[in-house]
């Protein structure tokens, strides 16, 4: 029996943010004053607990909240309501729930308990919830019995105790409670009456058990108390929870019917708690595949080991979802990050590997390596204790020897590092509101198909999305948002990353990303990047910009499409190579970058949007298609769209092969590029070698290598004027910076060319 649905009947006051015209400072009666312009109340619009919550200055011995609105009080209906608040400063007050009893005619009934338990308040921030129930009936756990008389009520609160102080106040919520005392009419099994104590000692487990197989399609009711049970329970039946239950770590609660985080918030009494309780059936039992959070907001005060969570799970591999919800960071040290620096040698003989670490132990898994010589997202993996060793996510690119490395380990609010193995496994509809105290979510080291869709990544402090190993082999992020909260801050004191992977095979598709110093570092093959809106731009003007995409593998086997690029650039680096120098390896190859859209404004002159990093000599470009790309710059120009950091070493331009740079629109770039280039190409007197100049249109400055053809316009004449109608040969690389292009005619002619010719052999 529930009122507000069978008769349609509104107990809910509205919230706080409708306005305090509804919310009196008396007894909510009609003409009583109101909150609304009051110098002791406010409206908060962004509680980090509430929401939006009121603020009330105590003046008072009683301070009443009253809601205006009459709220009906039925035969036989019991109401709850419900009032979280929290000290802010000053004096603590205490709080209690209170009422107005309204009688026909709108006169007061008199002679009634109108007040519910009082609750102290101890420390400010603390979030103290007070309830009373209110109905016709004086049963046990009804705090204001009042009888027919009353046909309605006003409802609120009570500070009292000493003034002064300052307190928040969440909305107030009015529930019809009545089932809770209407059990035999609804069919309800107590688990009381198959010997359930209730004294968060006994074992209740078999008397659960008991009155699930008893109940027979009837729900099974887990009364006021605190059931300790023992062992695993799987409750077939609808279960409805008024008291909670306590369990050891490694034993599971399997609700088949009520599969969802209200049901396992309500079972522990806490939505955090109920959260990892649920989650460790989702992959301890083959029952449910889904667990949707339902709306349902977590208030985290600490990271969630997920393996923690499943101490009898190590690796997991069947589809598994979790949906539909928000994890929000409560801030405090337990979101601290964990920084150890600690000597250790690297040979590049054992590429993934730290030896002979000191003080092993104290570095946690899943920390961020920092040293000289390492690259970017460079995880621990891995260690062994015994061995003083540590386990790398990738190899390191100029490291050899020992130095003195630092180990960052960053909180997340998810945590999967803990498992051995996770696959298949959906995180949907999530919002992670990070407010630059925590991170998103760590994965585990090894895993094949984590896919992450439709979540928002808001505010991580370090991290929006980490693998420290190959959790994130064949991995799919789409349709997310990931916003830092780095806005105001110049793009090189940025310190967050979006995401980083080490597997092969990503798919990051359709996502939103702002703010962050790069969006992505992709250190696998064959990724396809395509449909996301990147941007990075900063009040700096003209500023220096970072990448939006780090392509951190050489044969990268990458198709970037589709994408809107706007003040950042793609990367494409060595820095994971085992060995940076060139060796026998197919060096900087097999990327595909198309169809995008790449824009910036108040950029440096030197802002390159592609540019290729080589971490050690002897490497160059083989297999690299730039087509049908849109390049443009407001306030402001760039030199070229293209370039090679050439910080470490150069490219070898002697063996390009298989580039096409081509189909391109350039607005504001100083030096618009292509390959194959066509030049036209005039040639006022009569000359035997024509010097056909291609700097500075050739992509990365190359040499001009290869020519396909030479066309001429109009006719080729002789001094004297008579046309010749022999052909030149070609002498390619020529000029100080092998740049130019020499026709070599059979005698001394004039007249126009086309010469179309590239950077690369395609032979």
């Amino acid at each position: 029996m529930n009122k507000a649905i069978t008769d349609g009947i509104e107990f809910m006051p509205p919230a706080f943010a409708d306005g305090l015209d509804a919310w009196s400072s008396g007894d909510g009666t009609p003409g009583s004053d109101t909150y609304e312009g009051s110098l002791d109340a406010a409206f908060v619009p962004s509680d980090a607990d509430f929401g939006g919550a009121l603020e009330l200055l105590k003046t008072q011995a009683t301070m009443k909240l009253r809601y205006m609105g009459q709220t009906p009080i039925l035969p036989g209906c019991y109401l709850r309501i419900c009032a979280r608040v929290k000290a802010v400063s000053g004096a603590m007050p205490d709080v209690r729930i209170a009422g107005w009893a309204g009688g026909a005619g709108d006169v007061h009934v008199s002679g009634l308990i109108e007040t519910g338990p009082e609750v102290t308040l101890t420390a400010y921030g603390d979030v103290v919830e007070v309830s009373a129930i209110v109905g016709s009936g004086a049963r046990g756990g009804v705090d204001m019995p009042w009888g027919t008389g009353p046909i309605y009520g006003h409802f609120g609160i009570d500070l009292t105790g000493p003034a002064g102080g300052v307190v928040r106040i969440d909305d107030i919520e009015i529930e019809d409670v009545t089932q809770l005392f209407l059990r035999d009419m609804i069919g309800a099994v107590d688990v009381r009456d198959f010997g359930a104590v209730g004294d968060g000692v006994a074992d209740d487990h078999a008397a659960f058990v008991a009155a699930d197989a008893a109940a027979a399609g009837r729900d099974v009711l887990v009364p006021e108390g605190s059931y300790f049970l023992g062992d695993s329970v799987t409750l077939q039946s609808r279960t409805r929870f008024v008291g909670t239950v306590t369990m050891p770590d490694d034993k599971v609660l399997t609700l088949m019917r009520d599969f969802g985080l209200p049901a396992y918030a309500a079972a522990f009494g806490d939505a955090a708690l109920g959260f990892r309780k649920a989650f460790q059936s989702l992959i301890s039992s083959p029952h449910h595949v889904e667990l949707d959070m339902e709306g349902m907001k977590i208030d985290l005060r600490e990271p969630i080991d997920l393996a923690t969570a499943a101490p009898n799970v190590s690796a997991f591999a069947q589809r598994r979802v979790i949906s539909n919800g928000q994890f929000s960071v409560v801030a405090g040290s337990n979101w601290d990050t964990e920084s150890v620096s600690s000597q250790a040698s690297y040979s590049a003989s054992k590429p993934f590997e730290l030896n002979s670490v000191a003080n092993v132990a104290n570095i946690p898994v899943g920390a961020l390596v920092e040293g000289s010589g390492v690259g970017r997202e460079v995880y621990v993996r891995s260690r062994n204790v015994a061995a003083e060793t540590i386990e790398l996510s990738r190899p390191l690119y100029d490291a050899e020897g020992t130095q003195t490395f630092t180990f960052h380990r960053f909180k997340y609010m998810l945590d999967f590092s803990g498992f051995d193995k996770i696959s298949k496994f959906t995180l949907s509809n999530l919002d992670f509101l990070c407010r630059n105290e925590c991170n998103g979510v760590m994965l585990a080291t090894r895993g094949v198909s984590f896919h992450i869709r439709d979540c928002w990544f808001t505010g991580p402090r370090d991290r929006g999305v980490t693998s420290p190993g190959e959790g994130c082999q064949g991995m799919m992020v789409d349709r997310c948002q990931f916003l830092s909260e780095e806005q105001s801050v110049l793009v090189p004191a940025r310190q967050s990353v979006g995401l980083n992977t080490n597997g092969n095979d990503v798919k990051i598709r359709d996502n939103r990303c702002a703010y962050f110093r790069y969006f992505a570092v992709i250190g696998g093959t064959s990724s396809v990047i395509s449909g996301n809106h990147i941007f990075q731009g900063d009040a700096a003007d003209p500023g220096p910009r970072s990448a939006g995409l780090v392509m951190a593998h050489t044969n990268s086997r990458a198709t970037i499409t589709g994408n809107y690029i706007d003040n950042c650039s793609i990367e494409w680096t060595n820095e994971h190579d085992e060995a940076p120098d060139f060796a026998s390896e197919f060096s900087f190859s097999q990327m595909s970058i198309t169809n995008n859209n790449f824009l910036s404004q108040s950029s440096a002159p030197s802002f390159n949007y592609i540019l290729i990093k080589p971490y050690g000599p002897g490497h160059f470009i083989t297999g690299l298609n730039v087509t049908g790309n849109s390049f443009r710059l407001i306030d402001g120009n760039i030199d070229r769209v293209e370039g090679i950091d050439t910080s470490f070493a150069e490219l070898d331009y002697s063996r390009f092969k298989n580039i096409v740079f081509a189909g391109n629109a350039f607005n504001n770039v100083n030096h618009p590029v292509e390959s194959p280039l066509a030049l036209r190409h005039t040639e006022a007197s009569a000359s035997s070698t024509w010097v056909v100049e291609a700097d500075p249109s050739l992509p990365f400055d190359a040499w001009a290598r290869t020519v396909e053809s030479v066309t001429p316009e109009g006719a080729i004449r002789t001094s004297g004027g008579a046309v010749h109608y022999g052909m030149p040969y070609c002498e390619v690389q020529q000029g100080p910076e092998n740049d130019q292009v020499h026709l070599r005619w059979a005698e001394p002619v004039k007249g126009t060319v086309v010469v179309r010719l590239r950077i690369d052999n395609p032979v």
